[in-house]
C-alpha cells in the first residue's frame, strides 16, 4: 500500500536547548536556499509521479525561523509532489518566540490547519532553565494568531525541569487548559548523551528530578487533562474530540510514510530509511546527487509484526488481537506470548483476551516495557 502521510524536516533554529539531541542546524540561516534547493531535488528523485496524502508534517528544528517567502517556497515544493487529499491535516511545528501575523497568514494561505506550539511551559523561570528564547505572552499571541486563522493547536508541555514543583507544573497545565486549545503533549524532560544538559548533569550543575515527584507529576497531568474532557489516547498525547494527531496515529498504526529532509526517516515498502543528520552533509550529498540516506534497513515479517505490536502499544485503546492478527499475519501471543502475560501478572498491562493494552502502571514505566516485547 501506499504511504498516504508525510513528513518533512525542517532543520533550523535560533539556538539549540540544552536538552535538544534532534538534528537541527542553530543560527544558520544562511543554508536554508541551499536546503530548500537539496529538499527539492531529493523528493524529485524520490517520486516519477505526485503521490497524495493525508497528513502531512513539517517538523524540525523550527519550519517558522524560515522567511514567509522561503516558507511558501518550502510548501510548493512539497504539495508538488504530496498533494492534499480532502480532509487532510497539515501539522507545522512553530516557535511562539518567533510566529508573526505575516507566517501565521502564509500558513493559513497555503492551507495548513495545525499548528503544533513548542510552549514547554508558561512560567519565566522554567522557560529559563529550557533555555527557551519565549516568554508565556508569546504562547498566547501564538495561539490567538492560530485561531483567527482557522488552525487547531497543539501545545507541547515538559514536565520535571530542574528544580520544578508539582504545585508549578499544576499551573504550567491550568495555563495550558485556560488556553482552550484541541491538542496537548506532555513529555518528562531527558538527559541525552551528546547534549549539554547530560554534560551539565554529570558535573552536578543540573540535579534531575527524583523518580517519584516525574510519576507523581506524570499522573497529575493525565488527572488534570482528563478532567478537562481531554482524550488521553497515547502514553504523551491529550485531545479535544475529533482532534487527534491523525499523523502521528499513522505511526502508531505501522503504517508506512514518506520523509524527506536531514535527519528525516522514512518506512517505504517494508524499508526503513534515514537520512543524514548533518544538515551540510545533507546538502552537500543531495545537491551532488548522491544519496543522503545513513541507515537503511529491510524489515522482516516478523520485525515489522514486533515494532508495530509497540507502537499500538502505545495508544490507551492498546491492541486488539483480531486486527493484529488480520494486518500482520502473526498472533500476538506467538510473537510476545511470555513478556505479556508476565507484565499481565505485574499488573503492567491489561489482558481481557480480546485486547491487550497498558494498565495505569504500565503507562508509569512504558519505555521499560518495550526492549522485552522485541
Amino acid at each position: 500500500m501506499v504511504p498516504r502521510a508525510a513528513y518533512i524536516h525542517v532543520p533550523f533554529c535560533a539556538h539549540r536547548c540544552g536538552y535538544c539531541n534532534f538534528a537541527l542546524v542553530a543560527n544558520r540561516q544562511d543554508l536554508i536556499p541551499a536546503y530548500l534547493r537539496a529538499i527539492e531535488r531529493e523528493m524529485s528523485l524520490q517520486f516519477a509521479e505526485p503521490s497524495e496524502v493525508d497528513t502531512l508534517y513539517f517538523g524540525g528544528g523550527t519550519p517558522t525561523q524560515l522567511s514567509v517567502e522561503q516558507f511558501l517556497r518550502l510548501a510548493e515544493i512539497v504539495t508538488r509532489r504530496h498533494p492534499l487529499a480532502d480532509a487532510y491535516e497539515w501539522t507545522v511545528e512553530a516557535n511562539p518566540a518567533d510566529l508573526t501575523q505575516e507566517m501565521a497568514e502564509a500558513l493559513a494561505h497555503v492551507g495548513v490547519n495545525r499548528m503544533s506550539l513548542g510552549a514547554q511551559s508558561f512560567r519565566t523561570g522554567k522557560l529559563d532553565v529550557l533555555e527557551r528564547d519565549h516568554r508565556a505572552g508569546d504562547i498566547h499571541r501564538s495561539v490567538e494568531l492560530a485561531a483567527r486563522y482557522g488552525m487547531a493547536v497543539s501545545i507541547d508541555l515538559i514536565f520535571a525541569a530542574p528544580g520544578e514543583t508539582l504545585d508549578e507544573l499544576r499551573e504550567d497545565l491550568r495555563c495550558t487548559i485556560d488556553l482552550a486549545t484541541q491538542h496537548v503533549s506532555v513529555y518528562g524532560l531527558t538527559y541525552e548523551k551528546g547534549t549539554t544538559y547530560w554534560s551539565r548533569r554529570h558535573r552536578g550543575d543540573l540535579v534531575e528530578a527524583d523518580d517519584e515527584l516525574q510519576r507523581r507529576m506524570y499522573l497529575e497531568a493525565i488527572e488534570l487533562l482528563t478532567d478537562a474532557q481531554f482524550e488521553h489516547y497515547e502514553v504523551s498525547n491529550f485531545a479535544r474530540t475529533g482532534h487527534r494527531s491523525r499523523h502521528n496515529e499513522a505511526y502508531w498504526r505501522g503504517d508506512e510514510y514518506f520523509a524527506a529532509g536531514p535527519g528525516a526517516a522514512r518506512y517505504v515498502r517494508g524499508v526503513r530509511e534515514t537520512n543524514h543528520r548533518s544538515t551540510t552533509t545533507y546538502i552537500q550529498r543531495v545537491l551532488a546527487d548522491e544519496s543522503p540516506v545513513a541507515d537503511r534497513e529491510q524489515l522482516d515479517p516478523e520485525a515489522k509484526a514486533r515494532e508495530r505490536l509497540i507502537f499500538a502499544l502505545r495508544r490507551l485503546e492498546g491492541v486488539d488481537r483480531a486486527e493484529f492478527q488480520e494486518a500482520t499475519g502473526f498472533a500476538i501471543d506467538a510473537l510476545a506470548g511470555e513478556p505479556i502475560k508476565c507484565f499481565t501478572a505485574a499488573k503492567l498491562l491489561i489482558d481481557d483476551g480480546k485486547c491487550v493494552r497498558l494498565s495505569r502502571e504500565g503507562l508509569l514505566v512504558s519505555d521499560a516495557l518495550w526492549p522485552e516485547l522485541l
